[in-house]
């Protein structure tokens, strides 16, 4: 027979095994003081491509899977992360990236100027190359005016490349920022017979760049990480490849539209050939519009030097958009301290600080797919 109930003790009682284990969940995470550091050069579907032992004999490509606890942290070509596991750049190898190190500037948009959700472009960038042709496609100072604004407010510094000189002066285009500080730098296809570097063109033929713009840019990117950014069609990447010796996918202009093809799929940093050590140029992908939603309207007029000077003149809360009245800066631009180009300058400015979403999607129609 049986023993009865109350014959039994805790010796009688079997406890089944935990299937995931019987150590106690804990939120400390392991230091990872071993981990080898390295720069992200490209990210594709899940896997970080980084560069590791940068600038020295054992210096080697390591492909990486994030660890779980990052998978809400952004990782972006530029950034310096901690990487553990087989670290070795064998192929058919694979690290785990468990920590993404402070960054010192990070350049970010907003799907528009109504979304509030940021998205990280790049990280560690010192410059930000904003490049524009001169015709075909046309140029849009609405798309420069965002940039601008975007790397001031990341403490990133601009520089102005436009393109294709050769076929449409730029001189209305530029008179735009004449008031402004920061490099411009005219590019076009070298004359026949002249010298010129040679790169592949939009079309994917051989082109020749002028050799002067070349090297003008050329310092300007030594010793620094700089980010390009253009519509597709301007020759961004052909500059890349000149500047490089790579061979990034170029995309024409469609005679139709007038808009550029998006070629890139996604952000490359690549290193610039005979150069210091440091300097890097960061290919970006298509954008279809630039938000500055996470920009606060204070910091959009830093972008507008030759304005805002003028919120001097202007009541507390002034908001100096189209609905401003009383505002300081219309009188300045009418008494012509922001000079010829000031109207229209106010009305770009007017343009961002209204954050108007029907022209975001005005803008983003007309100025089609960014790469």
């Amino acid at each position: 027979m049986g023993r009865s109930t109350s014959s039994w003790d805790e010796s009688d009682v079997r406890i089944r095994p935990n299937k995931k284990g019987s150590r106690p969940r804990t939120k400390d995470r392991p230091t990872h003081e071993d981990a080898v550091i390295g720069r992200i050069i490209t990210v594709d579907r899940g896997r970080y491509t980084a560069v590791v032992g940068e600038d020295t004999d054992n210096e080697r490509i390591v492909i990486a899977a994030r660890a779980r606890e990052l998978r809400r942290s952004p990782v972006v070509p530029g950034d310096f992360v901690a990487l553990v596991g087989d670290v070795s750049g064998l192929p058919d190898t694979l690290a785990r990236l468990v920590r993404v190190e402070e960054r010192r500037t990070v350049l970010r948009r907003s799907a528009d100027d109504t979304d509030p959700i940021e998205r990280v472009v790049v990280a560690n960038a010192d410059q930000l190359v904003v490049v524009v042709a001169a015709a075909n496609p046309e140029p849009r100072t609405g798309f420069i005016d965002r940039a601008l604004v975007a790397a001031y407010d990341a403490g990133i510094d601009p520089l102005l490349l436009v393109t294709k000189a050769d076929v449409k002066d730029p001189t209305e285009l530029l008179a735009n920022y004449r008031n402004l500080d920061f490099p411009i730098i005219i590019s076009r296809t070298a004359d026949a017979g002249a010298s010129g570097i040679d790169a592949r063109s939009d079309e994917g033929l051989s082109a020749r760049l002028d050799v002067e713009a070349v090297s003008e840019l050329r310092a300007f990117l030594n010793g620094k990480v700089s980010v390009m950014l253009g519509h597709s069609g301007v020759g961004k990447s052909t500059m890349v490849n000149a500047l490089t010796g790579a061979e990034r996918a170029t995309g024409g202009v469609n005679a139709v539209t007038g808009r550029g093809r998006h070629t890139s799929s996604s952000a490359l940093a690549l290193k610039l050939n005979d150069a210091p050590v440091g300097s890097w140029i960061i290919d970006t992908p298509g954008i279809r519009s630039f938000g500055l939603a996470h920009v606060d309207p204070d910091r959009i007029l830093h972008a507008f030097p030759d304005l805002e000077p003028a919120t001097e003149r202007c009541e507390r809360g002034c908001k100096h958009d189209a609905t401003a009245v009383g505002c300081g800066l219309d009188s300045w631009v009418a008494e012509g301290h922001a000079g010829q180009s000031g109207p229209a300058r106010l009305a770009s400015l007017r343009r961002l600080l209204g954050a108007d979403p029907r022209l975001e999607a005005k803008e983003t129609k007309e100025l089609g797919t960014v790469s």
